[in-house]
């Protein structure tokens, strides 16, 4: 398996219009069905609540946009956590958009069955490259398994899927495509060189991002 490292040079080395090839191939169209954006049905009949994952800088900039504190904007993820006496404990290691209590992302909007994103402009790179993913160790595979891939480049399962996309916005779906795979490495280098086990308490979750141990309200441990 090659290191993180060897990883993040073959990110920053993807060529634009390499990726922008592979998704004209696949073609894309978002629909605004809102499937990416709301609860998924769990195994067991129930929901799962959307798990977007964020970068600390992107819950700033959505917190700046909103004027929201950071428990508003997002929460830790639940991977690594456990449920204790009085809720979730433990330690994690990513962000996730904020949920609602029907499970879906705080910031969707949805009128006459189209859905909409309150914070459309300041959105975070893995909304801005949905349904798309690299296949390269450390980066994200939102939404399960591949349902297409045309070499490096996944597709993920949406019904935008196999319509017709121009070069312009395939390029930029491209470009941001490639950003996200290199942020998503830098953060899992970061993390891992920093990351010393806290012990959380009973009751106490402990989010480790790239600038440290924090708090679920975004405060430093």
């Amino acid at each position: 398996m090659e290191s993180l490292e060897a990883e993040l040079e073959r990110a920053r080395d993807l060529e634009v219009a390499d990726l922008a090839d592979a998704i004209e191939s696949i073609g894309f169209e978002c629909t605004r069905c809102g499937a990416c954006c709301t609860a998924e049905e769990a195994d067991d009949g129930g929901t799962d609540p959307h798990t977007a994952t964020v970068f600390p800088d992107e819950v700033r900039a959505l917190r700046e946009a909103t004027g929201e504190p950071w428990r508003d904007v997002a929460r830790p993820t639940p991977f690594g956590l456990r449920e204790g006496d009085d809720g979730p404990e433990g330690e994690t290691f990513e962000w996730a958009l904020r949920t609602d209590a029907c499970g879906d992302c705080v910031f969707y909007r949805e009128s006459d069955g189209v859905g909409a994103c309150a914070v459309h402009p300041d959105r975070p790179l893995i909304c801005r490259t949905y349904p798309f993913s690299v296949a390269l160790a450390g980066t994200s595979q939102p939404m399960g398994e591949a349902v297409d891939e045309r070499g490096i480049v996944r597709a993920h399962e949406c019904e935008g899927l196999g319509r017709d996309i121009d070069r312009e916005d395939a390029e930029e779906l491209a470009a941001a495509l490639r950003e996200r795979a290199v942020r998503e490495l830098e953060e899992a280098i970061a993390v891992r060189d920093a990351y010393e086990p806290a012990h959380p308490a009973p009751g106490e979750v402990v989010v480790h991002d790239s600038e440290g141990a924090k708090r679920p309200d975004g405060t430093p441990r």
